[in-house]
């Protein structure tokens, strides 16, 4: 069991299957700039220590900073990342990043809605290119959303 955070700063429980063979990392971000940075800094050590080569390292971090750099520039706090990692030979390595829904375009601190699009926008094309299967999921009773991506890292 590990601990999430929901829009309003309250902890509740979140089950990880880790009994039964998967790795499971998980961690807080703040909603500001450095996030992504953060999360490359935290992600790396954690992928070492599972096994995985340079290679499928970088692809992995640049898709958990692109799901982050996304969430602080077009959602709401909180935002936080899991990651879970099979120990079976499949090597699938499941990155989540959960925030608090969609900021609107007029509020403070969008800068993506005044920016020209050639600045912006190709986070969900790397995210693609690189994974095997992506998806969002939204939580009605909090109103958190849950954006995660699967890479086959095998």
């Amino acid at each position: 069991m590990t601990t999430a955070i929901s829009r309003d700063g309250q902890q509740y429980p979140v089950l990880c299957s880790a009994p039964t063979g998967e790795r499971v990392f998980g961690l807080s971000l703040e909603h500001g700039p450095l996030a992504p940075a953060t999360a490359r800094h935290a992600v790396r050590p954690v992928l070492e220590a599972w096994g995985l080569d340079e290679n499928r390292i970088y692809n992995t971090l640049l898709v958990v900073s692109e799901l982050v750099t996304n969430a602080i520039t077009h959602a709401l706090p909180p935002v936080v990342l899991h990651l879970q990692g099979s120990t079976d030979r499949s090597g699938l390595v499941q990155i989540h990043v959960t925030d608090g829904g969609a900021r609107p375009e007029t509020a403070p601190g969008n800068w993506a809605a005044g920016r020209p699009d050639d600045e912006h926008g190709r986070g969900d094309l790397i995210v693609s290119a690189l994974t095997d299967h992506t998806g969002t999921d939204r939580d009605d009773l909090d109103g958190l959303i849950d954006h995660w991506a699967d890479l086959d890292t095998a």
